[in-house]
């Protein structure tokens, strides 16, 4: 379709005006595209010509309205480092409208009514990240909002110094989070938190229309996917770095990046959110955590859903989620299947890598070239000593002795990605986009779409993160 025949809807609009508020967003000066997602385009229906245009970038500005746009933004409640917040929303996000089932929203697009001390905007350096990261998790064939496009701008932004303004244009089935259940719970607004579910089970969860108790197999739903968004997140190395019920997604989608990092040398109590004293959002804590903040969401759920039979489904949580936990990082060893001894094998694979500190990414992709019995070289370099990598592969040649070894290795290497989107390259490519040069934005999203190719060209952001640039910690305005 070409932009003038795009026709939005804005069902989330009849719920309740008091979750929402109709905003307009306020464009960006002299902005100009630095990327399109073109697939997401496709998914979208729009012409590729069209995204060439001047009107797609000021679609993406919040210049050119749509057919049947209502721009809103969202309120939501939220326990922000275990500390419940009554009132917070889209600060920062404007959304446009719905084509199909897909919920477009400008973020950095200005202020709003929940900006509180913000200033509406977004900077260059984050949505870079956002965009870029979102393309990554899908890649990796993880749940995830997506991004149409991203814009920059001659927009200057205060931060700890001024910046220049940046739009990306986020792209999901669902923008409900844990916490738009808790405002309306801790309203006492019942009925619309009823019509808030009703709403969710028609756009996400279809299937459960018409079932008896629906609301607690809505809560069932809500923590299975939840359970295996963790599973992949652990299995890769992702840690989130802010997993406030906020920026839970009723989908089960990832959502909101903000100081994000997958592992470098692989440490169960990393910390990549320098705001987290505590080590809350570590990464060896996001499964806990996100029980904890379903914990929060069956609260609020407790006036229309049977609260017995929630906690009930709750205390299966860490069953399903070790489930889940053990058939990825199957795949991603090349089992067939999990038997006695490995949960072991896992687990004692991660404590080898930390005590020799391995890169994770690096030492999974090197293993799927391995062969039975066969030469260690590559994976002993990866760690400061040969022992006790030694006497797991032991192990492990003992456990795969009898799997087809092509079989083994073509799951390997679909499991185990060669790149991953480490905060160094992105750095990389913040600084030189900070200069006017968009390639390596370009290069990153390549690498982003097909992580599990070879890519020879890329070489040099497959091994291990340079030393200099290990574990940093960034900002939740990254």
């Amino acid at each position: 379709m070409k932009l003038n025949e795009i026709k939005l809807t804005n069902s989330y609009l009849s719920l309740d005006e008091v979750c929402y508020d109709k905003v307009a967003p306020t464009p960006l000066s002299n902005p100009y595209l630095i990327h399109v997602n073109k697939d997401v385009a496709r998914t979208l229906d729009i012409d590729e010509e069209e995204l060439k245009t001047e009107a797609f970038v000021q679609l993406l500005n919040g210049e050119y309205e749509l057919q049947g746009s209502e721009p809103f933004a969202m309120c939501y409640a939220g326990h922000q480092f275990g500390h419940f917040v009554p009132r917070l929303g889209d600060g920062r996000a404007i959304n446009i409208g719905t084509i199909d089932k897909y919920h477009l929203q400008l973020k950095g697009a200005g202020l709003t009514e929940y900006s509180r001390h913000g200033d509406g905007r977004a900077v260059l350096r984050s949505s870079i990240r956002e965009y870029l990261m979102s393309e990554a998790m899908h890649g990796l064939k993880i749940p995830t909002t997506l991004c149409l496009a991203l814009i920059g701008s001659e927009h200057d932004v205060k931060r700890e110094s001024m910046e220049k303004g940046a739009i990306v244009c986020r792209v999901s089935t669902s923008w409900v989070r844990f916490g738009t259940f808790e405002y309306y719970a801790s309203q006492g607004m019942f009925e619309e938190l009823k019509a808030l579910a009703d709403y969710v089970i028609e756009e996400n969860f279809p299937h459960l229309k018409g079932k008896n108790d629906v609301y607690t197999m809505l809560f069932n739903e809500v923590m299975v996917i939840t359970s295996r968004l963790m599973a992949q997140w652990m299995s890769v190395g992702f840690n989130h770095g802010v997993m406030n019920t906020d920026n839970m997604s009723i989908a089960g989608l990832t959502i909101d990046y903000g100081p994000y990092a997958f592992l470098d040398d692989f440490r169960h109590e990393q910390v990549c959110n320098h705001t987290d004293v505590e080590g809350r959002y570590s990464y060896t804590n996001q499964p806990a955590v996100a029980k904890w903040n379903l914990q929060m969401l069956m609260k609020a759920l407790s006036p229309i859903a049977d609260m017995e039979k929630m906690e009930n489904i709750l205390v299966i949580y860490d069953k399903i989620y070790v489930r889940y936990l053990h058939y990825y990082m199957c795949k991603k060893l090349g089992l067939e299947g999990t038997v006695e001894g490995d949960p072991e094998l896992i687990d004692d694979m991660y404590d080898m890598l930390e005590n020799l500190h391995v890169d994770y990414t690096l030492f999974m992709r090197t293993l799927s070239q391995y062969e039975h019995k066969g030469d260690r070289t590559a994976l002993l370099a990866t760690g400061m000593y040969h022992e006790p990598m030694n006497a797991w592969l032991d192990r492990y040649d003992e456990r795969i002795q009898y799997i087809d070894k092509t079989v083994r290795k073509n799951q390997m290497l679909s499991n185990n990605p060669k790149y991953v989107l480490k905060n160094y390259m992105l750095q990389e490519a913040i600084d030189a986009a900070e200069n006017g040069d968009f390639s390596v934005v370009d290069d990153l999203f390549k690498i982003a779409q097909q992580p599990f190719d070879e890519h020879p060209e890329y070489e040099r952001w497959a091994g291990a993160t340079p030393e200099a640039f290990k574990n940093q910690k960034l900002s939740c305005s990254s």
